[in-house]
């Protein structure tokens, strides 16, 4: 029988991608790449302003965005977490994994322009990791996305030293995609970005749970149910937290509206058999089983499967009258 922290969750399902790209820091170079011509000015005048020590951009670029999401974190608080000293600079899973800790959620924008201008449209300044210089010896550096003005092809970083550091867009653009296009916004738990995308989000979402914060996964998770109502994601991740605090009836809900939303979900068909047979329900648990097993066969799903029916099978128990009734 597998115990909540093996069994299969969404989190498994769509795996974190995070680029292990190295942060250092450094001054700017001329790009090539054209802004794109998007009809907005728009600056985040109250965004703090964190000035870097050394090559500390990541500590104070993270620290600047947090600030912005409500929290109260200075760059030193984040140094021993997101510095790696023996390459002068930091790695982006460090910078996730940091803003999560504290209860942020993470969430990467997708790869365009006009993403970056619907969080500062939002109100939201956005993480983002540069490539500075061209060639052999790239230099990496963390800044702070503020504003945009299309108009006059600029843009605003919270960069280095520089509390207002105003740069060509196409400059900045081409800096930002040597990069790999990586940004970042953190989230409260509940509230979503200004574009929404639900695997990324998921993702996102799922890493709450896996640090066992099960009530900003809750919330993340809610909103996102609330979001994209057509989808067994979301409900699976309530499935699970509920799962997790022990509150089997609502997990085997949660796990039966996600199968309802998608029958051939076999993270869900098998989880909710496990959620059955904790409960007393033995017989139902092998029925839906029994669905995972046909679908999971050849599959990555199918030792996590097999587990569950050896639970069941295990089991002498008869069904409860208080299981439900289908």
């Amino acid at each position: 029988m597998l115990s909540p922290r093996r069994r299969p969750l969404p989190a498994r399902a769509l795996a974190l991608a995070v680029l292990l790209l190295l942060g250092a820091c450094a001054t700017p170079r001329p790009g090539t790449v054209d802004w794109g011509g998007l009809p907005a000015a728009v600056e985040l005048e109250q965004t703090p302003f964190f000035p870097q020590q050394d090559d500390q951009c990541g500590p104070a670029a993270l620290a600047t965005v947090l600030t912005s999401s409500g929290l109260s974190v200075t760059p030193a608080d984040l140094v021993a977490e997101v510095y790696l000293p023996g390459r002068r600079g930091s790695l982006q899973a460090e910078m996730v994994a940091a803003a999560r800790s504290r209860g942020r959620l993470p969430y990467r924008l997708p790869p365009q322009p006009e993403a970056l201008l619907a969080e500062l449209e939002a109100g939201r300044p956005v993480l983002v990791l540069q490539q500075l210089g061209v060639g052999p010896w790239p230099l990496w550096h963390y800044a702070v996305l503020v504003g945009i003005d299309a108009a006059r092809e600029r843009v605003l970083l919270r960069s280095g030293v520089e509390q207002r550091l105003e740069m060509k867009a196409s400059r900045f653009l081409a800096s930002w995609q040597r990069a790999g296009s990586w940004a970042l916004v953190t989230l409260r738990p509940g509230e979503l970005p200004a574009r929404p995308l639900l695997e990324p989000y998921m993702e996102a979402a799922a890493g709450f749970e896996a640090l066992e914060r099960f009530a900003d996964a809750e919330l993340a998770y809610a909103a996102a149910a609330a979001a994209w109502p057509g989808s067994a994601l979301p409900r699976l991740g309530l499935a699970n937290v509920a799962f997790a605090r022990g509150d089997l009836r609502r997990a085997e809900s949660g796990y039966r509206a996600a199968v309802a939303l998608d029958p051939r979900n076999i993270v869900a068909l098998n989880n909710r058999a496990e959620a059955l047979l904790r409960w007393g329900c033995p017989a139902q648990a092998l029925r839906v089983a029994g669905e995972a097993q046909a679908l999971a066969a050849g599959g990555p799903f199918e030792p996590a499967v097999r587990a569950t029916l050896a639970g069941i099978a295990a089991s002498a128990e008869l069904d409860r009258a208080s299981c439900p009734s289908n």
